[in-house]
């Protein structure tokens, strides 16, 4: 399934190119089309871009979304911002998974041009001025070097869409190889990289509030982990950083499907690297 990021300031003109390309996918292929987008979900964009929690929650719900429609036959095209450059490092990495190819259509506007286009919208599908400036100074604009943002197709408001161009890089580019990261890590949970770096983050700090009070020998409760550590030395922030900073690295390269068990994990780990 074949993967379409678009990408560009707010009013950009994203949404009518998705149009075209799913127009043009019907008329000359039998695959089906799904775009998944803002529009898509009917979300109150004054309401959800004012709120940076409701829009990562959008952002997770949008790919969650992209990843239910991921098959071996359909092409899905993902309307929304997307400019954020770790999103969409984060949608690479799920089609290195799914292994299917995938580009970037990146709509350039000026910031006059798209607020000239919001103001033409109906009054309840505008950004307010504030929201739609706030946007645009956050947009990190893709770059063709970068992996997850190539192929790239830079479009501006006169351009036609280089369709055969587009084909080649869905059908006829092999889709980026998976590594053992992307093989292994449980994309079903949208949440593991940030479970894993809240939950040893409180261990850390579990572990350096328990030694105020504690000697060598003791062992300290952690809060969510079954096993206890056992504190054979004193350890100082610095080290503890440092065997987080490993932890993580480690098991972002070796993830569990269980993400109950993190706790328990790093609880392991630093009774390991204590003796």
């Amino acid at each position: 399934m074949p993967l379409i990021v678009m990408c560009g300031y707010p009013c950009s003109g994203k949404t009518r190119r998705a149009h075209e390309l799913r127009e043009y996918f019907t008329q000359n292929t039998e695959r089906q089309v799904h775009i998944v987008g803002d529009e898509v979900l009917g979300i109150d964009k004054s309401s959800v871009y004012a709120d940076s929690q409701k829009e990562k929650s959008l952002r997770g719900s949008l790919r969650a979304e992209v990843e239910r429609k991921v098959n071996r036959d359909d092409i899905v095209i993902l309307d929304s911002l997307n400019y954020i450059k770790g999103y969409r490092y984060e949608l690479f990495c799920l089609i290195k998974h799914t292994q299917t190819p995938h580009c970037l259509m990146y709509c350039l506007t000026s910031a006059d041009v798209s607020s000239e286009w919001n103001k033409g919208r109906e009054a309840d599908n505008q950004y307010t001025q504030e929201i739609l400036d706030g946007l645009i100074q956050r947009f990190e604009a893709p770059d063709s070097r970068n992996r997850w943002d190539s192929p790239l197709f830079t479009i501006q408001q006169e351009d036609s869409l280089p369709f055969e161009a587009i084909c080649d890089a869905l059908f006829k580019r092999k889709a980026p190889a998976p590594n053992q990261s992307t093989q292994s890590q449980p994309l079903s949970s949208t949440n593991f990289l940030y479970e894993l770096d809240k939950v040893t983050q409180d261990i850390l700090m579990a572990v350096l509030e328990s030694q105020k009070t504690s000697v060598p020998g003791d062992l300290i409760s952690i809060p969510g982990a079954t096993e206890k550590i056992k504190l054979t030395r004193s350890l100082n922030m610095v080290e503890l950083r440092k065997l987080r900073r490993q932890f993580i690295s480690y098991t972002k390269m070796h993830p569990t499907e269980n993400i109950g068990q993190i706790a328990n994990m790093f609880v392991q780990y630093l009774n390991k690297s204590m003796h």
